[in-house]
């Protein structure tokens, strides 16, 4: 075939994907089938930002059975189902075009990757004769999103979309969760079959055992009677598995203190007396001590990444360590395990629950890690500058008014580390950050997706200026949508955590990390129709938080912080976790 011919055979498809319509009422298009589809795995809400590629789709879309939230930027759109997702615990679902569209979406799905969150994205792509032929917006999904998703597909058969969607759905959200990509050429949304009621799942590698071997269980409780000093470090698997009152329960049974990951934050009630904090880099001296001193620690669903042991071989020198992680490639991968129990965490701690373990007394345990809590709590000074404001103690006071029961949106950066430090959370499910990729940007199109999960409950999302500039955009929805999000925005004029590591590791030399200038951020929320409230008299902090959160809508509190202003304490990278410096 010559290149004329070839035009001439993508011409003719481009024309029909534009006027192809159902031949009888037995047939359905593969747009329909899509929709029907999502249908039947109850989805509420399509994430999106329409295109050419995708137009038979949005066309389908156009009566309104699936509530269709049009984001500014499909950056945004992921991470509004990543949000979403987050809270609801289903996946969340974007529509974006073929090309620029689909890698525009693809920050999030591999933050969604990094952090195990279930999404199904459906990139268009140019019709099927064009595939390959640098036809206009086309690109190679597949091999780009490879190894950043669970499993990837591309539409070769309408008959197929049924099967498909069904299968993606449950790689999204099975074993450890992750973002599936569906490749929808242009005239797989058009060409039409007759429907079928076949959707047989065929993912036999998708298929994992959740439940623990009786042995292993027995090797764990072998483990818990000869420990002095145990601990329990939390991971996000206790979220996912919306285990936490089995994990407490097993904690209070045989009082074994609790060190979190940031994703694990909740898992535990920030109150409650066997919580330490947050371990780590920017962890508690009373976790990193633990972590450091103990005879056993019990893994539930983390996966020790380099911010909770960046010095792997002195991780936990005196303990036994027992990992229980649904993600056999988990076991083994940092830090060594002397017990790996492949198996969800509720079903490990429901076979748990069956034993009455003698276990030693643990209270001369108890002292010293309650010392070490007493000895170095998260604190701070009073501000130097009245016109500049502590963001712990806005965040604290935040914590305070809201009774620790928000759902927290996270941007990235020192921001994200002290809303870890100082926010009461009380339950799963409550946090929304970017964890693995450490994304910008992510905050408020995530906290919007939160909120479309949770309509009735307080969102509030913490951003720095940096973080803001990057996807403010998305704040149109709010007046849209009339969600009662507020944002809190950190302004120190810089990026902060950037400056810091600057300050700290490379002399001072500040290289394009402070910005010299800035729009004015109240005046930009109000084009957005937000109301806006500004803090740069520490005195006034607290009257200003109660107005914002007294308006009845959605606003944003700037606050003024110095551009000094440090995250404290914190681990160097590559030093082990007892190596902290900055304590208070």
């Amino acid at each position: 075939m010559t290149n004329t011919e070839k035009a001439t055979d993508y011409a003719q498809t481009e024309q029909l994907t534009s006027t192809l319509q159902p031949q009888t009422h037995t047939l359905k298009t593969g747009a329909e089938l899509l929709v029907e589809a999502f249908l039947e795995e109850e989805v509420e809400y399509i994430f999106g930002y329409p295109g050419g590629a995708v137009l038979p789709l949005y066309d389908t879309f156009y009566n309104g059975q699936i509530r269709h939230i049009l984001y500014r930027h499909e950056q945004g759109a992921t991470h509004a189902a990543e949000g979403y997702a987050r809270v609801s615990g289903k996946p969340g679902v974007v529509v974006v075009t073929s090309g620029p569209g689909a890698t525009n979406a693809m920050t999030g799905i591999a933050d969604a990757y990094s952090d195990s969150l279930p999404l199904v994205v459906i990139t268009g792509q140019v019709a099927t004769p064009g595939i390959g032929k640098d036809a206009f917006q086309e690109a190679d999904i597949l091999s780009m999103t490879t190894p950043i998703t669970k499993h990837n597909y591309q539409v070769h058969d309408v008959k197929d979309i049924p099967r498909i969607v069904k299968e993606a759905f449950h790689i999204a959200n099975y074993g450890r969760k992750g973002p599936v990509v569906i490749d929808f050429p242009k005239d797989m949304g058009v060409l039409s079959t007759e429907t079928t009621n076949d959707k047989t799942v065929n993912t036999p590698g998708y298929y994992v055992n959740h439940k623990p071997e009786i042995d292993e269980i027995q090797k764990l409780t072998a483990l818990l009677k000869s420990a002095k000093q145990p601990i329990v470090l939390a991971g996000a698997g206790v979220n996912f598995s919306k285990s936490n009152e089995a994990l407490l329960q097993f904690v209070e049974k045989y009082q074994i203190p609790v060190v979190t990951t940031l994703h694990g934050l909740g898992a535990i009630p920030f109150s409650h007396p066997l919580f330490l904090g947050m371990g780590g880099m920017h962890g508690s001296y009373a976790s990193n001590m633990a972590l450091t001193d103990c005879d056993l620690l019990i893994n539930f669903g983390s996966r020790f990444d380099d911010r909770l042991a960046s010095q792997p071989e002195s991780f936990a020198p005196h303990a036994k360590i027992v990992h229980v992680d649904i993600d056999p490639s988990e076991i083994n991968k940092i830090i060594r395990t002397d017990l790996g129990i492949v198996a969800d965490v509720g079903a490990v701690l429901a076979a748990l629950s069956k034993y009455r373990i003698e276990v030693p007394n643990h209270q001369d345990w108890l002292n010293t890690v309650n010392a070490n809590k007493s000895k170095h709590p998260f604190k701070y000074l009073p501000s130097e500058q009245r016109e500049f404001s502590r963001p712990q103690r806005v965040i604290e006071y935040i914590g305070e008014i809201t009774k620790g029961k928000a759902y927290v949106a996270t941007d990235v950066g020192q921001h994200q580390m002290w809303v870890a430090q100082f926010y009461p959370f009380e339950t799963y499910g409550q946090l929304i950050t970017s964890g693995g990729l450490g994304t910008m940007g992510f905050g408020i199109p995530a906290a919007i997706g939160a909120q479309f999960a949770k309509p009735s409950d307080t969102v509030v999302v913490f951003v720095g200026d940096g973080g803001f500039q990057m996807t403010n955009q998305e704040m149109a929805l709010l007046n849209e949508f009339n969600l009662k999000i507020k944002i809190v925005l950190i302004n120190n004029g810089t990026l902060g955590m950037v400056k810091q590591w600057q300050d700290k590791f490379f002399n001072q030399r500040f290289s394009h990390s402070v910005f010299n200038d800035q729009p004015d951020f109240r005046k930009l929320s109000e084009a957005y129709g937000v109301k806006s409230f500004l803090i740069d008299d520490n005195q006034k902090l607290e009257s200003q938080i109660d107005a914002a959160f007294l308006h009845d809508g959605p606003a944003l509190i700037e606050v003024r912080i110095s551009p000094t202003e440090p995250v404290l304490p914190m681990v160097p990278s590559g030093k082990a976790n007892h190596e902290m410096e900055g304590l208070l």
